[in-house]
Order: C-alpha cells, then sequence, then structure tokens
C-alpha cells in the first residue's frame, strides 16, 4: 500500500493497465494530491505492448473516474534515441538488447523524474511490482514485490539512491490477484484488462524480422559447429541469439544445438549443444549500482523471471568491467542482456553482459 510518511503531490505514470489504475487510486485514497501522465513514446504501428492509443484511451478515462488531472507527455523523440535506435545498432552488431529495460532507464525513471522536478511534484509513481525499503543507515534499496510471479524489481535494477528516494511503488506490497480485486472494488475499467508483455513496437504481425528489416540489411549466414564445419544456414544473422534453439537443424544424431555464439561482421553462428552452452563466468559493463559496488558473494538473476543463483563478483580484467563467478556453470547469456545483483531479495545493482 501506499507509504504514509509521504507527503506532497505525486504524478502517477498511467499505461492505462490495471497496475498504474490502482496505483493512482490507492494514492488518491491516502489523501495524497495526484495527477496522472501517459507518456506518449512510440508513434509507429504498435498492435502490442503499452503505447497504443486504447491504452492512452483507458488512462484518461480511469483518470476521470478518479476525478483526478490528466495529461499526455510526448517524449518520444528521446523513446527513438535512446530506446529504438540502440535496438537497431545492438541487433546489428550481434547483441541482444532489453528495450523495455532501456525505456525504464531513459524514459520512466530519468526523463519523466525530470519532467515532474520542474513541474514541482515531489514524488513519481508507477505500477511496478516491486518495494523500496529504507535501511537502517539510511539509504534505500529496491527490493522484490510482494508477488513472485510478478516482480519487476530486474527490470527497474538501474534505480539508484536519488531515484529511489523520488519514487514510490503503491502496488508493489500487493499480488496481482489482490490488484485486481481492488480495481473491481472501485470499478475501474481496466480491472480486468490483461497485462501486457510485449515490446511496443514491434508488431504482432511483423515481429522483429518486419522492424528491423525496414532499418538495417537482415543478411543471411552461415551455422557452424565448434569445428568450423558448416551444419546449415539462417536466414538472418542479426536476428540470431545467443541461447537460441529455435531455426537451428539438430546435429545428425539428433541432439538440439544452440546458438553459442553470433559473429554478425563474418555472417556466422556458432553451434554446440546444451553443454556447450554452460559458463562459468560473464563479463558485465555499464554496471549501476543502488548506492555502492559490493564484490563478493552474491544472487544473480539473468532474465526478468529467472531463478536467482548463487555467484561471486570480481573486479574484471577490463577498465569499468566486472566479473560474475557462477558457485556452478549456468546457461551462457546473450550479450546485451542484463544481469542483476541481489542481497536476499534486495537489489544491489546490474550491468549488461558482454
Amino acid at each position: 500500500m501506499t507509504d504514509p510518511t509521504l507527503t506532497g503531490p505525486v504524478l502517477v505514470a498511467m499505461s492505462g493497465g490495471v497496475d498504474s489504475s490502482v496505483a493512482a487510486a490507492l494514492l488518491v485514497e491516502s489523501g495524497r494530491e495526484v495527477v496522472g501522465v501517459t507518456m506518449k513514446l512510440w508513434g509507429g504501428d504498435s498492435d502490442t505492448g503499452c503505447c497504443s492509443v486504447s491504452d492512452v484511451d483507458d488512462a484518461r478515462r480511469v483518470a476521470q473516474q478518479l476525478d483526478i488531472p490528466f495529461h499526455v507527455f510526448n517524449f518520444g523523440d528521446d523513446f527513438l534515441v535512446h530506446v529504438v535506435e540502440p535496438y537497431v545498432v545492438d541487433h546489428a552488431r550481434g547483441r541482444t538488447p532489453n528495450p523495455c529495460i532501456e525505456c525504464n532507464r531513459h524514459l520512466k525513471f530519468d526523463r519523466l523524474l525530470r519532467r515532474a522536478a520542474q513541474l514541482g511534484f515531489d514524488h513519481v509513481a508507477t505500477g511496478h511490482h516491486a518495494r523500496i525499503v529504507e535501511r537502517a543507515d539510511g539509504t534505500r534499496r529496491l527490493a522484490r514485490g510482494a508477488d513472485a510471479a510478478k516482480d519487476q524489481s530486474y527490470v527497474l535494477h538501474m534505480l539508484d539512491q536519488s531515484q529511489l528516494a523520488r519514487v514510490t511503488l503503491p502496488v508493489g506490497t500487493m499480488t496481482k490477484g489482490q490488484v485486481r480485486a481492488e480495481a473491481e472494488r472501485l470499478g475501474l475499467r481496466t480491472a480486468t484488462k490483461p497485462d501486457s508483455q510485449d515490446v511496443c513496437f514491434i508488431t504482432s504481425t511483423g515481429g522483429r524480422t518486419a522492424f528491423l528489416g525496414d532499418r538495417i540489411p537482415l543478411r543471411p549466414g552461415r551455422v557452424v559447429d565448434a569445428g568450423g564445419t558448416e551444419v546449415g544456414a539462417v536466414d538472418a544473422v542479426e536476428l540470431v541469439t545467443v541461447g537460441q534453439r529455435r531455426g537451428l537443424a539438430p546435429g545428425r544424431d539428433g541432439t538440439p544445438r544452440y546458438a553459442l555464439a553470433v559473429d554478425v561482421e563474418a555472417a556466422t553462428v556458432t553451434v554446440g549443444t546444451a553443454d556447450d552452452l554452460l559458463d562459468a563466468t560473464v563479463g558485465l559493463r555499464d554496471v549501476v549500482w543502488a548506492d555502492r559496488a559490493i564484490l563478493g558473494e552474491v544472487l544473480v538473476q539473468t532474465s526478468a523471471h529467472g531463478t536467482p543463483r548463487p555467484a561471486h563478483v570480481r573486479v574484471g580484467d577490463h577498465d569499468g568491467a566486472l566479473a560474475v563467478e557462477w558457485a556452478e556453470p549456468q546457461r551462457r547469456v546473450a550479450p546485451g542482456q542484463s544481469v542483476v545483483l541481489y542481497d536476499g531479495d534486495e537489489v544491489l545493482g546490474g550491468g549488461i553482459a558482454v
């Protein structure tokens, strides 16, 4: 529920979904001065994700139900620069980006926070399923939400002390079932609306192939085994992800093959078995910390709902890099994906796999 110690006006980022709708409603019920806002990010084709015209309309109508002011902020230029263009560049270089994390990093918890401060808002609220906890030394940490199946701490791992001090997450202590029940109690139009699952600028009809094909050349590539012997082909090497099995023919003995490495310049995908996919370490770049760097024993999560695994974090072999040494070898992390470090349920920080 809402933090009773917080005072002053709050700007609620309303995506048109049930979580942000209930976040706004809880803040209104707590007596806060609340203004709703939807960020217009993507102006192109969209039939998935959280940027459609219908989502904006749902957010506006919920704001009307709650009798709070509502605005639309056009951050389309920032979205192109910080999310869409890097997404295209990463694929062109054989990496697998996470655009939703970059949207949180640059738009929801940077651009929006800065706009909120300019307008005199003390806090920004979102409907994310995560919690913010204050430690004995006064520092704050992001922590897992109450609903393990819906926890979003992984995609918010980049929040630092200044951001954590100005963000509130009203539904982080609730399960998804409780959120929907609250929405039904209040009669909110989003009570039964399905969750958004996909990248907003990738349509369900065209997918990545159509989106990237309009922006970069997609080149066919060779598939080779670890010894360099050609064993197949792919239609577009830029669309292959490390760890991928789909579209890669099994070996002659029927053993499944997985992408071990993607070399876009050589238009080559190296494949191997599931055992070949295991790594003892993963390197991290662009590491961010909740408050300070913490090396040593941690739990590490490599996907939004993946299982945290024990590992040891040390300074890497290159300036500014870290190395995660797994307690037991783990499935290789695709370059470009986020790797998040935890202390129990609390986020210590995270970086991007190299």
